[in-house]
């Protein structure tokens, strides 16, 4: 680290004020730059939170496309573009990278909003190969003549939609720059075939040592005919010696693997890559957290974190358990006792807790890689064969498993589980991450029930509940971090399914607190009855099947009935009451908080609730212009 000083000490990153400066730096120079930028991301971060390992890994390679390309002409296109921190400061966002993921300030991910070299936004994997081929595509309709480079980590080709891509590119265009930055991770170390195929590949000296010579052959002779000639004697020497690059038999000509740290091979490379008449993908070997001991002890810790300490990494204790804590080791005490439970995470065993499920039950647990849809599916064969698949998603990315929910979990009447982490607002993550649409997306859906727990006691008898609920798929869905710190009790309860818990009466209002709003509407009942009002508070439990019967009761008890969830108004559980009340036709007026229909921006929880009016406060200045004020109360004489 740069030590402290009197004066600050003038740097080559200071004077980046453009992709444009870069091109004035000496090439000698470049690998100091590429210092200062870890240096400024290792403090930066470490006061802020954010992907860190992801962005020290690709410093070299950032450097070398904006050395060599030029946006915002050309597009370079980061799938999930967690790992775009380097671009931002390279493209005029230094200045603010202090804000990054705070309330107004830099977005954790592209944007097309945040900046014109920001070309494609994203905060999910597999999307960049498909975007870019498109905007290749489209480039050669309109006969343009910018170049299109698109980055995926290893991880990405673990999903389904990047080989859909790779299956059309060579037809459909002819100047297509891929680069798989292979880093062996994804959040969690990658799983599957293609992980362990790319490592084949990436530790063949035989393979390597093909493409050196190709490499040097095309050198020392010029011209398209040699190039032509030494990439078919190539290619005929390979498929002799080592399996065949998947890759080219997708129509994609290979390069590599190389040493994506190396900037002078990178720049040499992509200079000789920009002038292919081909879809070409150049396969690089990266160190994730690069630069910072911490981040490469333990990768999958600093993909995504909050605020560390610089010298150590070690970030501040946080509450414990969270939700996913607890459902890790609840299934893992289920699975005890129960063979059927299985668990099934898409590459994110740390994010949803099932860490500590593949501990105890190694044989029982599933990391199918960044592949949701494929996830479903096999969850919905595990359940023909009489087992209990818990499928551990965060609300944001099972929507990419939306068809498999009708289609196959739900038209069948499987016994799926499915648990929706991060349910809610996500905070800093951002609109790509927030999971507001979980409840819209699935309580149309036939023979679906879904559940939302107040605490976390009432969470894991939710989860002995979904167990032992044998009549076809049940979902539940929970916050991000810590709830009440309300402890479950020694043994789980079995729930009745569709009857919700009233906390308490009142002639009023009632209030039903969806979840984790419980404890907003338990403020809002307290701000009430300070002016006089009578409140019923309801904890809902049920989504699908709502509680018709406590609904009807005080609907046609009170004055006003208001709901609270944590979820956009649109198509949420506000909207379940207001249509059943209609339905049996009772006019009680329904005053409902929840988020607006808008894409909410990333910040802190509490700032964003106060922006949007998620509060009791809200409620109340809702529903007080609802309310009667009844006469006062006189003694009998």
């Amino acid at each position: 680290m740069t030590s402290a000083s009197s004066e600050k000490p003038v740097r080559l990153l200071d004077a980046i004020h453009g992709p444009a400066d870069i091109k004035t730096i000496p090439e000698k120079d470049l690998p100091q730059l590429a210092q200062e930028v870890r240096e400024e991301l290792i403090n930066v971060l470490s006061q802020t939170g954010g992907h860190l390992g992801p962005n020290l890994g690709v410093v070299e390679l950032t450097i070398a496309l904006h050395r060599v390309f030029d946006t915002p002409k050309d597009r370079f296109v980061f799938d999930v573009s967690h790992q775009g921190y380097v671009h931002k400061m390279f493209t005029g966002r230094l200045d603010r990278i202090h804000t990054m993921r705070q309330y107004q300030g830099l977005n954790g991910f592209l944007l097309r909003t945040e900046s014109e070299h920001d070309c494609y936004g994203a905060g999910h994997a597999g999307t960049a190969l498909s975007a870019g081929l498109g905007m290749a595509v489209g480039r050669d309709l309109r006969r343009g003549d910018e170049n299109v480079v698109v980055v995926a980590g290893d991880a990405a080709f673990t999903c389904g939609i990047s080989y859909e891509a790779l299956n059309n590119a060579k037809s459909q265009t002819k100047r297509f720059i891929v680069v798989l930055n292979d880093n062996e991770w994804s959040i969690a170390r990658n799983v599957g075939a293609i992980a362990s195929y790319l490592n084949s590949i990436a530790t063949s000296p035989t393979f390597s040592g093909l493409h050196d010579k190709a490499r040097r052959f095309i050198e020392a002779i010029a011209g398209k005919t040699a190039a032509h000639l030494a990439h078919k004697v190539e290619e005929g020497v390979k498929n002799l010696l080592v399996p065949s690059v998947i890759f080219e038999e997708l129509g994609l000509r290979y390069f590599g693997p190389i040493d994506g740290h190396d900037i002078p091979l990178l720049i040499k490379t992509f200079e000789f890559l920009k002038t292919q008449d081909e879809p070409v993908l150049l396969h690089i070997l990266t160190k994730k957290g690069k630069g910072y001991e911490p981040a490469i002890a333990k990768p999958d810790k600093f993909h995504g974190l909050g605020k560390y300490k610089l010298e150590t990494g070690e970030t501040a204790p946080t509450p414990t358990p969270t939700y996913s804590e607890h459902l890790g080791k609840t299934l893992a005490k289920f699975a005890d006792a129960n063979r059927n439970i299985v668990a099934i995470t898409a590459a994110m065993p740390s994010g949803t807790g099932l860490g500590f499920f593949q501990a105890k039950h190694p044989d029982r647990y599933y990391d199918v890689g960044i592949a949701e849809e494929h996830a479903a599916l096999f969850a919905c064969g595990l359940a023909t064969q009489g087992l209990k698949p818990f499928l551990t998603i965060y609300s944001t990315f099972m929507q990419r498993a939306y068809d498999m929910i009708i289609h196959d979990i739900a038209l069948q009447n499987l016994n799926v589980a499915l648990c929706m982490d991060r349910a809610g607002l996500s905070g800093d993550d951002g609109p790509t991450h927030h999971g507001l649409f979980d409840i819209g997306y699935l309580r149309h859906i036939p023979n679906i029930v879904h559940m939302q727990p107040k605490d976390e006691g009432e969470f894991v008898d939710m989860l002995w509940t979904m167990a032992n609920y044998n009549s076809g798929p049940i979902a539940i869905r929970y916050p991000r971090g810590v709830g009440t710190g309300a402890k479950p009790k020694e043994h789980p309860k079995l729930l009745d399914i569709g009857k919700a818990e009233v906390v308490q009466h009142g002639r009023d209002v009632a209030i039903f607190g969806l979840g984790n709003m419980f404890e907003v509407g338990q403020e809002a009942a307290k701000l009430l009855e300070a002016q006089g009002v009578s409140v019923a508070l309801i904890n809902p439990r049920w989504i699908k099947p709502i509680d018709t019967g406590t609904l009807e009761f005080f609907a046609c008890s009170v004055q006003v009935v208001a709901t609270l969830e944590d979820h956009v108004l649109h198509n949420g559980f506000g909207c379940a009451v207001m249509e059943y009340l209609h339905s049996q036709m009772i006019s009680t007026p329904v005053v409902r908080i929840g988020w607006p229909d808008q894409f909410i921006e990333h910040g802190t929880i509490p700032i964003l609730r106060k922006k949007h009016g998620i509060t009791a406060e809200a409620l109340v200045a809702k529903v007080m212009p609802l309310v009667r004020k009844q006469p006062a109360r006189t003694s009998a004489a």
